[in-house]
């Protein structure tokens, strides 16, 4: 009887563990061994229950136990993986024989085994001799043999552990509950107010308004461990069905399943557990939080292994967000679409009903019904395929590791692709447009590279068999890091030989080094909650540039580090709108907003500066301790700082917290005196830095601990002294210091603070900078901290643009970056008064003497450097009305455009601009026609930025309007009105133009971070208290969900610049018209 009731799932479990040790190869249908297991399993527990043999007395306590309904009685043991449960008035634990006539009427539910307890302990081996000589005298019709099959709950525990395993759902040593881990919660609890919930009926039909309730994370009494997720794209109507087969853990008692949905429609449930099926009552949907709650007339009882189907049916939107349709065009000129995800941060739930939270982790099996002439990718290589009718295909893709659910991906589409395999033998793939094959082998070389560099920096090897990039035509960021399945703009993976420019190129190498970093920072082990966010962003922005810089040493890229990421980290977080590194967030129209310099620039910067504290050879052992012991688990901030305190044997935690926890940073001021002996004596302070020059108010200012380095005109490249200023004022003393030697803090622009000279101090280094003594990295940092203490009113525009003219004999890239940064700023001020001729004379006089050194042709071998500061040195000229440099321009697109000497990349951006400044509609209409004849995403993007600089008001109003055509993509469609408002003759009609059609783009962009870069653009650039209130009205009465802090951020710099402006209106004149 029992090896009958059995026989099912015991020849799947007897076949799988068997095969154990190769789980890899396992092509079991899990879904169909999982149900018919559980029939079998229901039937065996019915006839032992209903058994009664003799002599039960004398039979010993077997190890099955009846656990409490109290859910704090949590003392039950769980030696077998199956347990009884007792009715719901039981208020004790107690033991069973399931022989005993007085045990309650119970009945067993599955509970996954851990893996590494079943088959890699001993205690394992002896559970199982326990558990058969528990059976050893039990007659059932027949005496029970030692050859027989495994015992009923040995049978369970072997295949539960198979099921696990194969799933990548118990990882040894990994906790699956991993919200524990952090030592600071997040409180479950948001601030925001549910404003709609509508109930619908299993028919579709009943519906009601609930009450408000204020916004919190998913209940955990209901959690996934495996999705299968079958998804069915209509190319042509643009939407598509979908099913799911949830594997899920009820761990409390329950009436409700609650999960994410959102723009989906839930066609069907059914739950179903131990024998049972059921049907929810109703559906109730809230759309504020973006929830679907599953309502069931009957309790799901506590710790029930269960499976949830659901079907639904969605839109392939237009919005690049969720599962999203993507124009593109054939070779022939038709116009098609892909279907495309993109699920970071909170729009997996789009696509499919799931528990849409980084924490809630599971294994996912993905099929895809497509036409049978498309590509069809996702994150895991294709297990099988099939044919189906009606032109289409089954493409089944293998199981993937335990992931969150913003980093699953699918695409389907026509596409052409590159590969190859990287030297640790992962498969890498480029997917590119149809007939652009050519275009991903940069991409390509580049990630081939990468995964065997970070193998080796991390000492864990990428878990994945492939690795894809796929370039997307309509794509909202930049890149996407999908674990297996990167997502790229074309702009960011794409690269023409002919018609790609250095920088561009540059980029490219850094976004690939970023995407494949979070392969392990962010995928293998992930952030609890978003409020860490800046462990996946923060860490990836550091370690692309380890990357490229170890691929690319050409480039100099740490230098470039200080101007791309360091600097723009600090001109944001001097605000008082700024934010910590940390910043709570709740609502999922908060999260979008957090992906900006903070969590990206500091971030980098933050660990750019603990990794110089810490050492190269601490910093990666602590990295490695923190992958390892986290992998496909959760981590927050203090789980590494632990794993890197441990490395180091330094107090990492206290040296970091504040520069994490807190907004802003220090600006330290220093002084020095000669002593004797060459001795100098240094008095350090340090208090917050504010943009606007004011005192913190009080309960924000902070006091950091400071990791602060000096260097001297002894040894400029060298440390003569380092030390942690974790005081409000210090005194250091320096040896072997001459009274003619200068003293640099900050050497290397390292550490995330300004330093504020005394007069005597800086006026020192200005001959250093002349003969450029100070390394460049130095050089950069003096400037920069210079403008940011003139725009805090601690200095003089007169004084910073003297302090400029110093660096005319520059040669370095990025110093001339970071001088033409603070510049524009400056450009931007002057833009309101009558002083803009002036500032051009100014601007002609400082750059002239690096193009002359230069020239318009490159020589042959000129380094990687040279070439990028021709392109910038040449374009600001043009921006300064130089009219030799204006004409060559003009002449040279010309030849561009009838074909006779193409432009190099390089150089085009310069002479569109040199057409269009000052040109007709006759110059524009040659551009446009340039825009149409290209089919290159980056020529396409660097002209439509371009009209934006003509000052024809009337060409600037035809340009607002080409970028809402459908000529320009929504993607591109910002930095095209971002163009004009940056043009002091459009900014007036950008503002005017966005008031008009706030709902329009509100609706186009729906709340994404895109929408906030336009706000910010649009409105940051004004400088009177005027507008500042005319900004602040405006959105008070036209709420744009997720541009609260942007448009804050943006008003605080319109009154910095009105402050500044009329602070130094006298000054800068002065400065400015004396200049020859």
């Amino acid at each position: 009887m029992y090896k009958h009731a059995l026989k099912g799932g015991l020849r799947t479990a007897k076949q799988a563990w068997k095969l154990k040790n190769e789980f890899g190869k396992l092509n079991l249908d899990l879904a169909k061994a999982n149900s018919d297991f559980q029939e079998h399993l229901c039937e065996a527990c019915r006839l032992i229950h209903n058994y009664s043999p003799p002599h039960a007395a004398s039979l010993r306590p077997v190890l099955l136990v009846l656990k409490s309904e109290n859910p704090s009685d949590n003392k039950s043991r769980q030696v077998p993986r199956y347990r009884c449960r007792s009715p719901p008035n039981t208020r004790n634990t107690r033991r069973y024989s399931v022989y005993d006539k007085t045990a309650p009427n119970v009945r067993f539910q599955a509970e996954t085994g851990h893996l590494n307890s079943l088959i890699s302990s001993k205690q394992f081996v002896k559970l199982q001799k326990q558990f058969y000589r528990d059976y050893s005298s039990v007659s059932l019709g027949a005496p029970l043999k030692s050859s027989d099959a495994p015992l009923l709950g040995d049978l369970c525990s072997q295949y539960r552990a198979i099921l696990a395993h194969t799933s990548a759902d118990v990882i040894p040593g990994v906790e699956q509950s991993p919200r524990h881990t952090c030592h600071q919660q997040q409180q479950r609890r948001g601030v925001h107010t549910q404003t709609q919930q509508v109930a619908v009926g299993e028919e579709g039909k009943e519906r009601k308004m609930a009450q408000k309730a204020e916004f919190e994370r998913l209940p955990t009494n209901v959690v996934p461990r495996h999705y299968e997720l079958i998804l069915k794209p209509d190319l042509e109507a643009f939407t598509f069905t979908g099913k799911t087969i949830v594997q899920v853990n009820v761990k409390e008692p329950t009436y409700k399943i609650t999960l994410n949905a959102l723009d989906i429609t839930i066609d069907s449930v059914e739950f179903q557990f131990e024998c049972s099926k059921l049907k929810p009552e109703k559906i109730v949907y809230s759309v504020e939080n973006e929830t679907a709650t599953l309502e069931f007339a009957k309790e799901i009882p506590p710790e029930t292994a269960g499976v949830l189907y659901m079907t639904f049916t969605g839109e392939l939107n237009d919005k690049m967000k969720g599962f999203y349709r993507s124009k593109y065009f054939t070779s022939c000129g038709e116009e098609r679409y892909a279907g495309v995800t993109q699920f970071e941060a909170t729009d997996a739930r789009r696509c499919f009903p799931c528990w849409d939270e980084p924490a809630i982790k599971a294994t996912f099996d993905i099929t895809l019904v497509v036409p049978k002439d498309r590509v069809a990718l996702s994150n895991m290589p294709v297990l099988k395929e099939d044919p189906l009718p009606d032109g289409l295909r089954r493409v089944r893709f293998d199981r993937t590791p335990v992931m969150s659910t913003y980093l699953v991906a699918v695409v389907v589409g026509e596409y052409d692709h590159v590969e190859a395999k990287s030297d640790d033998g992962v498969l890498v793939r480029v997917f590119t447009p149809v007939g652009k094959r050519e275009q991903g082998t940069f991409a390509l070389e580049v990630a081939t590279k990468v995964l065997p560099y970070y193998k080796d920096y991390f000492n864990i090897a990428y878990p994945l068999p492939k690795m894809d990039l796929i370039a997307i035509s309509d794509f909202s960021a930049g890149a996407m890091e999908n674990w297996g399945l990167v997502t790229y703009r074309e702009t960011f993976v794409l690269v023409d030989p002919k018609n790609t420019s250095l920088m561009r190129k540059q980029s490219i190498a850094l976004t690939v080094g970023h995407e494949i970093a979070h392969q392990w920072f962010g995928n293998l082990v992930t952030m609890e909650w978003w409020t860490h966010l800046w462990l996946n962003e923060g860490y990836a922005s550091f370690v692309e540039f380890l990357c490229v810089h170890h691929l690319f040493p050409e480039y100099d890229i740490w230098t470039q580090f200080v101007t791309d990421m360091y600097t723009r980290a600090l001109e944001l977080d001097s605000l008082k709108n700024s934010h910590p590194i940390e910043v709570p967030v709740g609502h999922p129209s908060e999260i979008d907003e957090i992906f900006d310099e903070i969590s990206y620039n500091k971030g980098a910067s933050v660990i750019r500066m603990l990794h110089d504290y810490i050492g190269e050879d601490d910093f990666r052992k602590g990295m490695n301790t923190y992958l390892t012991r986290h992998q496909y688990g959760n981590t927050c901030t203090e789980d590494l700082w632990t794993a890197l305190q441990e490395a180091s044997s330094k107090n990492v935690a206290e040296v970091m917290s504040t520069w994490t926890q807190h907004k802003g940073f220090p600006v330290v001021t220093v002084e020095s005196q000669q002593q004797p002996d060459n001795k100098r004596l240094l008095r350090l302070s340090q208090c917050k830095f504010t943009a606007d020059g004011t005192k913190a108010a009080e309960g924000d200012d902070c006091l950091w601990v400071v990791p602060v380095s000096v260097s001297t005109s002894k040894n400029p490249t060298g440390i003569a002294k380092t030390f942690l200023l974790d005081k409000p004022y210090m005194e250091v003393v320096l040896d072997n210091v001459d009274k003619s030697d200068w003293i640099k803090i900050n050497p290397g622009t390292v550490g995330y603070y300004r330093t504020r000279y005394s007069s005597e101090m800086l006026e020192a280094l200005i001959p250093a900078v002349e003969r450029m003594e100070l390394p460049p990295l130095d050089r950069l940092g003096l400037i920069d901290d210079m403008f940011a203490m003139v725009q805090a009113g601690h200095a003089g525009s007169d004084e910073v643009l003297g302090l400029v003219q110093s660096y005319r004999n520059e040669t370095n890239y990025t110093v001339w970056t970071a001088i033409t940064n603070s510049l524009s700023n400056l450009h931007i001020l002057i833009s309101h008064t009558d002083l803009m001729e002036d500032f051009h004379r100014f601007g002609r006089n400082l750059y002239e003497p690096v193009a002359t050194r230069l020239g318009w042709d490159p020589r042959e071998g000129e380094n990687h450097l040279d070439t990028l500061l021709r392109s910038l040195v040449l374009t600001r000229l043009v921006s300064f009305r130089n009219p030799e440099v204006i004409e060559v321009a003009q002449q040279r697109f010309r030849s561009h455009l009838n074909g006779t000497a193409p432009l190099p990349a390089d150089l085009r951006t310069c002479c569109y601009k040199a057409m269009l400044q000052d040109g007709d509609e006759e110059a524009f209409n040659d551009l446009l026609s340039l825009y149409r004849a290209t089919d290159l995403h980056e020529e396409q993007d660097r002209i439509s930025r371009a009209l934006g600089c003509t000052n024809d008001v009337k060409l600037l109003r035809r340009v607002i309007d080409f970028a809402m055509s459908g000529e320009v993509r929504s993607q591109d469609s910002v930095f095209v009105i971002v163009a004009v408002a940056m043009n002091p003759r459009g900014r007036d009609m950008a503002w005017e133009f966005f008031k008009e059609k706030n709902k329009l783009l509100l609706e186009r962009y729906q709340g994404g971070f895109l929408l906030s870069r336009l706000v910010k653009y649009l409105i940051e650039n004004f400088a009177s208290e005027e507008r500042a209130r005319e900004v602040e009205a405006f959105f008070e009465a036209n709420h744009v969900p997720g541009c609260e802090r942007t448009v804050s951020q943006a008003v605080e710099t319109i009154r910095l610049n009105a402050a500044w402006l009329n602070r130094d209106r006298q000054n800068l004149a002065a400065f400015l018209q004396d200049d020859d």
